[in-house]
């Protein structure tokens, strides 16, 4: 199941705006290898977890891979061909937001290779550019 907060001050939050580059969460510290979002944006739950499977299918009980983000906003929308008023609509999804820098996944006990084309099927799924980044110290 995609992940989302136990419980919240409040349900509906507003849109906000991503400015700047990420200060915190923003170098590898669990594994060997990370994948890095070189842009802002949001990363919904479902995108979450689809990329954690494919991570675990890909690696296959050898190395360990660590998920850094959490999807703490929650996304409302409207049903369709709905007329304007109403008020807000209810929440849709949960999701991540992302800024420039932000580790997203991370890699340990794999070779670089295994790395590599680890986080190549990853970065398919994600709605933002991504690189990978090494450890350093």
């Amino acid at each position: 199941m995609a992940l989302m907060p136990k419980r919240v001050k409040h349900r509906k939050n507003q849109r906000g705006r991503i400015k700047g580059n990420a200060t915190r969460g923003n170098r590898v510290v669990f594994g060997e290898f990370g994948l890095q979002s070189m842009e802002g944006g949001w990363v919904s739950a479902a995108t979450i977890e689809a990329g954690r499977i494919a991570a675990t299918q890909y690696i296959r009980g050898e190395g360990r891979l660590y998920v850094r983000v959490f999807p703490h906003k929650s996304i409302t929308s409207i049903p369709l061909e709905t007329r304007m008023g109403k008020g807000k609509g209810e929440p849709e999804y949960w999701a991540a937001v992302v800024r420039p820098g932000t580790i997203l996944y991370e890699l340990g006990g794999v070779t670089e290779g295994a790395a590599k084309i680890c986080f190549a099927r990853l970065a398919h799924k994600m709605p933002v550019r991504v690189r990978m980044v090494k450890r350093h110290g």
